[in-house]
């Protein structure tokens, strides 16, 4: 996992409600958090070796992970942790677009200095509360269309105009891209740019309705300077930031996997150097599919997929879905 992952903790009250999130930040984030499990069988065997097995459900391995906890509120940060785990309750963990209702197990933290303690942690899973993948995965601009739709879909319910007036700018700059596949640098930067943008209004309003949560607000116009409809208003605000909180984080998730999407195909593309051939041999060795050899076509500005000389050409880590249409 990168360090710029979001790697959130958030304890939930005796209703299912989320408290106020403890996001893991720079050295705590670990660099893998392996997921799954096993499905639990029962294997009946008969005699000839005939057998029936009967799929009894899923039993999801415990997420665990370390890391170090470095600055001056290590100790602090590390206690609280180690809070949430003597008080025993649920608490929601998140990262990218995964969320699970969790309950942590152990929680062991190596006190060096006041402001370096390397820890590790084990959460028992309660429940998988992401959407399940149930087909398999789509072309790159169908995944990274479809998650801005719905995250522009989330900005609507929000209402925030600032959020609103961001997203709008992130989803025409994902439209002006014709195949995120064979984008350049460049062309990726005008979508990663916004993206920040509004990537930095939600934590920002993720806070925000946080601390309006947890503030706490006494009734009655007896005390100065305390008047009741003032108070209301407050307890009014309370409400409306824990309606929009689950939007927010569902809107952070959707966005974070945007950006691990683009970033992909930033980084992890490779060149070959070949002497002849053809895009479509390339294509088929490289993806499976000769019709994306538009992709790689696209990638270094070639009209004809015969190769004449020794060139060296880029290959996109993941194809388009142009069906081998060469469209300028």
């Amino acid at each position: 996992m990168k360090a710029d992952t979001v790697l959130t903790l958030t304890p939930l009250d005796i209703n299912g409600k989320p408290l106020t999130p403890f996001h893991f930040t720079r050295y705590e984030v670990p660099e893998k958090i392996s997921f799954g499990g096993d499905q639990m069988l029962a294997v009946h065997q008969f005699i000839g070796g005939a057998r029936v097995i009967d799929a009894m459900g899923r039993s999801d391995i415990p997420l665990a992970w370390s890391g170090l906890f470095f600055g001056s509120s290590a100790l602090v940060r590390a206690r609280y942790i180690d809070y949430l785990r003597t008080n025993g309750g649920a608490c929601l963990l998140t990262w990218a677009e995964l969320s699970y209702k969790v309950v942590i197990q152990t929680f062991k933290a190596d006190f060096e200095r006041f402001y370096q303690l390397p820890y590790s942690i084990t959460c028992v899973v309660v429940a998988d509360n992401a959407k399940q993948q149930l087909t398999a995965p789509a072309s790159i601009d169908q995944s990274i269309g479809d998650d801005i739709n719905l995250a522009s879909s989330l900005t609507s319910l929000i209402g925030d105009g600032p959020l609103s007036s961001a997203m709008a700018t992130l989803s025409t700059a994902v439209k002006a891209v014709s195949s995120f596949a064979a984008a350049t640098r460049a062309t990726l930067n005008t979508v990663l740019a916004p993206l920040a943008i509004v990537y930095s209004q939600t934590q920002s309003l993720i806070a925000t309705a946080s601390n309006t949560i947890q503030s706490v607000t006494t009734l009655g116009g007896i005390l100065p300077y305390n008047p009741i409809a003032t108070q209301a208003q407050n307890l009014l605000g309370q409400v409306t930031a824990m309606n929009s909180l689950p939007q927010l984080f569902q809107l952070q998730s959707v966005l974070s996997r945007v950006g691990t999407n683009i970033s992909g195909i930033s980084t992890a593309g490779q060149t070959v150097t070949v002497g002849g051939g053809n895009l479509f041999k390339m294509a088929q060795q490289n993806y499976g599919d000769a019709t994306n050899w538009t992709d790689i076509a696209k990638a270094n500005a070639l009209v004809d997929p015969q190769i004449t000389g020794v060139q060296t050409l880029s290959i996109p880590s993941v194809p388009g879905a142009s069906g081998g249409v060469l469209s300028q």
